[in-house]
């Protein structure tokens, strides 16, 4: 499953982070509202945590305009406010849960838990192109009776393929998805991890290739 945290407190949100993946899910992290808000229309999410106090969009303005756009995802709120005021404003915006920091951890995957069940109990371990499959727990990546492990940022590079097919993906979101809006990466680490990736399809013998479109990013294609 895949969820969304948005949280301007980067410590917190690297923290939450962890905790989310070390119990099975695959998770996106943001640092402001508008970003937020362009992650959750481009990614089918199971789950958007939001902070409320965020630079750029409230936690309030992100669900209300989610919600006027169709985005039905289930949202925790996550914020320091204790007052009901702003718990019914929460709620009351489109949010389907509210979580007051400091929290425990055991509170946290629970509420998480509890929010993505409403969705089904459907659990995706795999995820299919064309003529390749990735594991999503083990990073393996298969094609027919032939498999290859990846690497960590090999995983996730492939992976925001994945989960965009047909559709290219700008060098600035693979840097930002991948490496973490606060680092020192570059274009030129983006192009190391696909010539990586196009190496092991290349030995898989796929049918399928990582494109670089000139001056915006890279997509999978045909090879």
């Amino acid at each position: 499953m895949q969820i969304l945290i948005a949280e301007d407190e980067k410590a917190l949100c690297s923290a939450v982070k962890k905790i989310l993946e070390q119990h099975g899910y695959l998770v996106d992290a943001v640092y402001n509202g508008i970003d937020a808000l362009e992650y959750a229309k481009s990614v089918d999410y199971e789950l958007i945590i939001l902070d409320v106090m965020m630079p750029g969009l409230d936690g309030f303005e992100v669900v209300r305009r989610l919600r006027s756009e169709k985005i039905n995802a289930p949202v925790l709120m996550l914020t320091a406010r204790t007052a009901t005021s702003d718990k019914v404003t929460g709620l009351n915006s489109g949010a389907d849960d509210y979580l007051t920091k400091p929290f425990e951890t055991e509170e946290l995957v629970a509420r998480v838990g509890a929010l993505t069940r409403r969705r089904g109990d459907v659990v995706i371990d795999s995820v299919t192109y064309r003529d390749l499959s990735l594991d999503l727990h083990s990073a393996l990546l298969s094609h027919g009776e032939d498999s290859v492990q990846l690497s960590h940022k090999e995983f996730e590079v492939l992976k925001i393929f994945l989960y965009n097919p047909d559709m290219t993906v700008t060098t600035e979101t693979l840097i930002n998805k991948v490496w973490g809006f606060d680092s020192d990466a570059t274009d030129n680490n983006v192009e190391v991890y696909v010539s990586f990736l196009r190496k092991k399809l290349r030995y898989l013998k796929s049918a399928v290739t990582v494109r670089k479109i000139q001056k915006i990013g890279y997509r999978l294609e045909d090879a």
